[in-house]
């Protein structure tokens, strides 16, 4: 009898245990999702990592793909963190030997491509996916991070190059798995950056089944192993994030520097990693629509854009009124650059020729960069003339510009080289035929705002102005091909040293991201030089050197750097601009009240 009764009372709590837990899981199903709402400036190119160049589809990726390293969100300066990796690398032999280890039980998104239910990354993940960008047929915008400097490496691509055919089977001697999840990879010389590159979103590890599966298309078939995974996709107008059901568990945990940090830590101290389940992305060119968006709380976090900025700030302050609301302000200058470039291949405007030399320069002279920042950033930015930014390794604060605005002298050196004005007022060519600068913007209204300008600056001079509009993703497409005569462009900080802005004019890099495609022997030769260099004065010597010689031969004239302002809403969690990292998401969390005040 009290046997059968103690088996009896133990059935009875059971079943009311297992009824209790089906409570909770009900419970759990009918939480609405939590919802992240964001805008892109522009549309995304792909989501094939290796083919990546443009902010937008990088900070996507952040979320898709895992690389080997990754930086800490609330270290400032930015610090390198491990990612996929176990550990920090062992660094040996003075540099040129990088030993990492991975972490275990990491496993891709789910795919068809994958023959096992879970697909685990290895070592041979890695190995790769850093081959991949070294493939010519792959054209990587981001083969510079790897171009001259694993062993081995350099002779296949061009051993590919010659045969058409890359072989990714044959071992590559820089490139040794020790094991299942232990990698070294050996360095032609020491390179006291390699840990950056190995951070970048870029480097995310993918699966050689998918590549192969979705050859030719593998832009629209990103599987990596990061928090996320791509759902729907409505190419160039919306795309949607979901949960990655395979994604490991990790919790928030970061160490607070400053008293804002120490609130997103309350905030967000232990929660799972990632907090959200879904980020909607909406491609919004018009940054009036995106302003009025985010007004109305249908986006959770917005960049101001330049022309709004005096209706949210007061000084370098949010106004009353949206302080408020609960809404918050992170305002820094962005580690980036902006920058006018010239087409050095251009039949009209390329050349190292005095006459050609002397136009490009009085292009320059007739940019007014004050009227920049304040007609075009609304006083969003500063004043900056060298190719390194604040904050990062090798800015000099100290250079001073050949190029500032001066209009005059631009009229004095067009007369100088023959660039007379006909009797319309526009210059012509010196041996006689029309003279016309055909400068590239997208589409949206600040575009629009500043074509005005840029005619407004070639009218000073008397040159003609001809406005070639494009789809941003067209634009990137004609840089890589040399077709862009003449455009502002931006550049923001893969990793904070110097050289991942001066690699913008090596000559090797043309058709990948030296935009100008700027070939000079003499130039390419003292960057390599700096190559050899830590950040040190005898670098930043060099690195002057370099920057000077862009502004005599008229390459490239740095404008400004900007001053980002991003506003989130008071339900969003955890929110901090990372001055290196294009997107934080899977950091963040929505407060529940406010994802039960959205769903339907």
């Amino acid at each position: 009898m009290k046997g059968r009764l103690g088996i009896r009372i133990r059935s009875i709590v059971r079943r009311s245990m297992l009824g209790y837990g089906l409570m909770l899981c009900l419970v759990a199903a009918a939480a609405p999702p939590k919802v992240l709402h964001v805008a892109l400036g522009s549309a995304e190119t792909g989501f094939d990592p290796v083919m990546t160049s443009d902010l937008n589809t990088a900070a996507i990726e952040q979320q898709l793909f895992e690389s080997l390293l990754t930086y800490d969100y609330l270290a400032r300066p930015a610090k390198l963190v491990p990612r996929l990796a176990a550990a920090m690398p062992e660094v040996q032999e003075g540099g040129k030997l990088w030993i990492f280890t991975l972490k275990r039980g990491v496993w891709f998104a789910p795919d068809a491509a994958f023959t096992e239910p879970r697909r685990e990354v290895t070592s041979a993940d890695v190995v790769y996916t850093l081959m991949r960008f070294m493939d010519p047929k792959n054209r990587s915008p981001y083969k510079f991070l790897l171009d001259g400097k694993i062993v081995g490496l350099d002779e296949r691509a061009e051993m590919a190059r010659r045969t058409g055919h890359f072989d990714y089977d044959t071992p590559v001697a820089g490139l040794q798995m020790l094991d299942r999840y232990r990698l070294a990879i050996r360095l032609k010389a020491t390179d006291y950056n390699f840990g950056h590159a190995m951070a970048q979103p870029m480097m995310g590890v993918v699966a050689r089944e998918v590549i192969e599966k979705y050859a030719g298309d593998t832009a629209s078939h990103p599987v990596g192993t990061g928090p996320y995974r791509l759902g729907r996709w409505m190419r160039g107008a919306r795309i949607q994030l979901l949960k990655n059901p395979n994604f490991r568990q990790e919790r928030w945990h970061f160490t607070a520097t400053n008293e804002q940090d120490q609130r997103l830590v309350r905030e967000m101290e232990g929660k799972p990693i990632p907090s959200i389940d879904e980020i909607d992305l909406q491609v919004v060119e018009e940054p009036q629509s995106a302003w009025l968006s985010f007004g109305k709380g249908e986006l959770d976090i917005l960049g101001i854009p330049a022309q709004f900025a005096p209706l949210a700030l007061e000084g370098d302050r949010l106004r009353g009124d949206w302080r408020a609301r609960g809404i918050r302000l992170e305002r820094s200058v962005d580690p980036s650059i902006a920058y006018y470039f010239i087409n050095q291949e251009d039949p009209v405007l390329g050349g190292q020729g005095a006459d050609k030399v002397a136009l490009r320069r009085a292009i320059f002279l007739a940019i007014d960069d004050a009227e920049m920042i304040r007609v075009m950033a609304k006083g969003q930015a500063i004043r900056n003339a060298y190719p390194i930014p604040p904050g990062v390794a090798g800015y000099d604060p100290g250079y001073r510009s050949l190029l500032n605005f001066n209009p005059w002298l631009a009229n004095r050196l067009l007369d100088a080289y023959g660039y007379r004005r006909g009797r319309d007022g526009y210059r012509q060519l010196p041996g006689g035929g029309e003279l016309a600068l055909h400068y590239t913007t997208g589409l949206s209204s600040q575009d629009r705002e500043l074509d005005e300008v840029m005619k407004k600056s070639l009218d000073r001079i008397g040159l003609r102005f001809i406005s070639d509009k494009r789809k941003f993703p067209d634009i990137i497409r004609a840089e890589r091909q040399c077709l862009i005569q003449f455009r502002l462009s931006g550049w923001v900080a893969d990793y904070p040293d110097g050289d991942n802005f001066m690699q913008l004019w090596y000559g090797p890099h043309t058709h990948e991201n030296n935009a100008s495609c700027y070939r000079d022997a003499t130039w390419d030769r003292l960057y390599e030089a700096t190559l050899t260099l830590p950040d040190s004065p005898q670098r930043d010597a060099l690195y002057h050197r370099l920057a000077r010689r862009l502004e005599l031969q008229g390459v490239t004239k740095v404008s400004t750097s900007p001053v980002r302002n991003v506003l989130s809403q008071p339900w969003v969690m955890g929110f901090k601009v990372h001055p290196i990292l294009p997107s934080v998401w899977a950091y963040l969390d929505i407060a529940a009240e406010h994802a039960a005040g959205r769903a339907p």
